[in-house]
């Protein structure tokens, strides 16, 4: 009768390790298929500012010094190694962005440019999707920090060495409204 109850208690114990080792291994693979997610869009953004930035010199050869914190910003998100490092530069890319789109207001020819409408829309359809694309990779870093910092999770997270994730953070700057001109 005591290694039956050894036996249950064995299969119950070893039960609910592989539960949770399954769990903390299915947020880990969609933390990291959230953080994908947000790099295909961060892709795309950085591929449309270098097409953004030379549509505008044309017209703003006096604006030099806002085309130079984009070109700067976006070297910045490029060489970024870490979550807390990329945030930090997407929001000076976004920042900078901003800075460009209020700056084109003083070119109406540039504003009548079907090239840099279309880049415009662009950039908004990407802005939109990146957006669409952080929340959901919080969410899931969210689920996962708190399965890893619950009780009894929190023991066998670290004992299979899984760990709480940073959340893609935006500052102040991009917390003001964007103005879009049509």
């Amino acid at each position: 009768m005591t290694v039956i109850i050894i036996c249950s208690i064995g299969a119950l114990l070893l039960l609910v390790t592989v539960i949770y080792f399954n769990r903390f291994t299915r947020y880990k693979n969609r933390v990291k298929n959230a953080w994908s997610d947000i790099d295909v869009q961060l892709k795309r953004r950085y591929s449309l500012v270098p097409n953004i930035v030379e549509t505008v010199k044309g017209y703003s050869a006096y604006e030099r010094s806002v085309l130079e914190n984009i070109t700067n910003s976006r070297s910045l998100a490029l060489q970024a190694k870490n979550v807390t490092d990329l945030s930090h530069a997407e929001n000076m890319l976004t920042g900078a962005l901003k800075g460009l789109f209020v700056m084109v207001e003083n070119y109406p020819e540039l504003l009548a440019n079907q090239n840099f409408l279309k880049l415009q829309e662009t950039l908004i359809d990407i802005e939109e999707n990146l957006q669409m694309a952080r929340r959901y990779y919080n969410a899931i870093v969210r689920d996962n920090n708190t399965a890893v910092e619950s009780f009894p999770g929190n023991l066998f997270a670290k004992l299979f060495g899984f760990s709480s994730k940073e959340f893609f953070e935006i500052e102040a700057l991009e917390r003001q409204n964007i103005k879009v001109v049509n």
